[in-house]
């Protein structure tokens, strides 16, 4: 006989219990698809509630703004792509992924249609990770004269270390120049 699953027991381990339970998976059962409806209704509620979830309900919310002002190609003018709705998804599960405390980025559209998240906090240390439609995040950082580029796998869960650490050398200098979260 199957187990019921309390949604307080989901929150145990903190919020990042939750998008396993929410992804598609091979489980075809009835209860399954049950299940998985509504972890993604309480992920939702969660997400709505300042409380809850902080700043990065108000990110999540500026990944899907962006995805409405740039959803037909040439947006920008010229030969953009759409931002692709694949692309929003996978930024907005990597906002839930990064740490509690860490500013949030400032989010934009890539003519690739990527979604750009960047850590800026003067003319000379930013952080950018460009999120598009695969597990392959791109990322760019410039630290006074230092910079380089590299690429990272995302499995949707956990942010790769290698980008936490571009992220925290670029702010553990100061605070943002264009003002805190």
């Amino acid at each position: 006989m199957p187990e019921a699953i309390s949604s307080l027991g989901l929150f145990v381990g903190r919020y990042l219990t939750m998008p396993m339970f929410a992804r598609a998976g091979s489980a075809v059962s009835s209860e399954s698809q049950v299940l998985r409806q509504r972890v993604a209704d309480i992920r939702r509620s969660t997400e709505r509630s300042q409380s809850l979830f902080g700043g990065k309900a108000a990110t999540i919310s500026q990944i899907w703004g962006l995805v409405n002002e740039c959803a037909e190609a040439g947006w920008d003018g010229a030969n953009a792509e759409a931002v692709d709705r694949l692309a929003a998804f996978a930024a907005a599960d990597f906002i839930r992924a990064l740490p509690d405390g860490l500013p949030l980025p400032e989010v934009a559209p890539d003519p690739d249609g990527a979604i750009s998240l960047d850590w800026m906090w003067s003319r000379n240390r930013l952080f950018s990770v460009s999120v598009g439609t695969s597990n392959r995040l791109a990322y760019a950082w410039l630290d006074g004269s230092d910079r380089g580029h590299a690429v990272a796998r995302f499995d949707g869960e956990q942010v790769p270390p290698r980008v936490l650490e571009g992220i925290g050398e670029i702010i553990k200098h100061g605070k943002p120049a264009v003002g805190p979260r």
